[in-house]
């Protein structure tokens, strides 16, 4: 992973993105010597907020597994018989 200064960044922002673009590989913006920012690629971004929605609906099943919160087959297609037309 690439890492740049955030000053770096102000002054060269035009070539780190260009070179993000390219490369796709993350950027990592410090401060301070400390870790700020991440600069991904717009893609990636989406895609990885496309997985993060999955792994949230995942765990809402998981939840809804724990407390019980489910139905038998029958139950489920009683339930779904209005869309199921």
């Amino acid at each position: 992973m690439k890492t740049e200064l955030v000053t770096t960044l102000k002054r060269q922002a035009t070539k780190i993105l260009s070179d993000l673009r390219e490369s796709k590989e993350p950027v990592l913006i410090t401060e301070h010597g400390q870790p700020s920012a991440y600069l991904i690629d717009v893609d990636y971004y989406e895609m990885l907020q496309n997985r993060m929605s999955i792994l949230e609906g995942i765990a809402r099943g998981e939840t809804a597994i724990q407390e019980g919160r489910t139905y038998t087959h029958t139950e489920a297609r009683e339930k779904m018989a209005k869309w199921l037309k």
